[in-house]
């Protein structure tokens, strides 16, 4: 491990600490110079840290970049995110992650960007991901179960991350059916699954599970100012991304295994802003009008049409009526 990534790591054990330079130089066996030199790389690459004279280093507690260190501070996970690839800069977790999973990388490797250039979202559409202030991360599972669970992952993943964002902040979140986080009418989190078939085995090879987090946003661009929000504009405050990453995982870890048994829903189910809502089915170019009664086992939305007839929608745009 380079100076600068073990200096990083003993300042995050100590985050808010001061640790003598003299100190990590004895620890990492290196001179006072190479500390002081790694000390200023981490400020180039944007981390704050203040040298206080008799006293040493101190990475700063206003400090918000996503490093392993911070995130392994909060994990508690067997699998998910024990390998990690961190990028300042990516055109797309979700195409990374299905690159590294095609060439065999393990169940539960993570990828996480500071920001995105070409971040994916559902139906083809982009996500918004500007620098050092949202979540962009994808996280390769490798699922033991059959190709019909396979819609079952997004929505269990729905659970998690409302899960996670509530276990952290204290916020309360709904879910729009079938991938996206909301908080007072506004979309807070997409959530974007890629799955691969095993042609030989007849089930699932692995599952890309892409989630993008509005964290510290304090506007948004025209077209989205009206429809998207972030955890800095529902409650004033900051929040750390190492921490909410690391939840994420650890409620994820949970409720992937609840997936064959169906022990997520009734959570999935109570977190929907669609049940027992009149709403606009868009598919095929087409708007059709409905009534949702219910999600069943597998995530899809049960509907009831104006003319009577009853159907499990699995695709599709979905809004609430006016």
């Amino acid at each position: 491990m380079p100076v600068v990534e073990k200096v990083l790591e003993i300042l995050e054990d100590n985050r808010g600490r001061s640790v003598s330079g003299n100190k990590i130089a004895q620890s990492l066996g290196v001179t006072r110079s190479a500390i002081w030199k790694a000390v200023t790389r981490l400020r180039e690459d944007g981390y704050s840290v203040s040298a206080v004279t008799n006293r040493g280093y101190r990475l700063n507690d206003d400090n918000d970049m996503i490093n392993e260190p911070a995130i392994n501070a909060f994990l508690k996970t067997e699998s998910l995110g024990r390998s990690i690839d961190i990028f300042k800069t990516i055109d797309s977790t979700n195409d990374f992650a299905k690159s590294r999973a095609h060439l065999g990388a393990e169940h539960g490797a993570l990828i996480v960007a500071d920001h995105q250039t070409a971040g994916k979202g559902r139906m083809g559409k982009r996500f918004h991901s500007p620098g050092r202030s949202g979540i962009y991360m994808s996280v390769i599972v490798r699922p033991k179960f059959s190709v019909e669970y396979a819609m079952a992952i997004t929505s269990c993943t729905a659970v998690a991350v409302a899960e996670a964002i509530e276990n952290v902040t204290g916020l309360s979140c709904g879910v729009k059916w079938v991938n996206d986080i909301y908080c007072n009418g506004k979309k807070l989190c997409g959530i974007l699954t890629e799955a691969s078939i095993g042609v030989e085995q007849g089930g699932l090879d692995y599952v890309v599970i892409g989630i993008g987090l509005n964290v510290s946003n304090a506007v948004f661009p025209r077209d989205l100012e009206n429809i998207a929000t972030s955890l800095r504009l529902e409650t004033g405050k900051k929040f750390s991304r190492a921490q909410l990453i690391a939840e994420i995982l650890n409620c994820l870890e949970k409720r992937l295994e609840e997936i064959p048994t169906h022990g997520y829903i009734d959570e999935y189910r109570r977190r929907s802003i669609f049940i027992g809502h009149d709403i606009i089915i868009r598919k095929n170019n087409a708007a059709t009008k409905a009534k949702c009664l219910d999600i069943d086992n597998l995530g899809k939305l049960l509907v009831k049409y104006e003319d009577g007839t009853e159907a499990a929608i699995s695709s599709g745009t979905v809004e609430l009526a006016d």
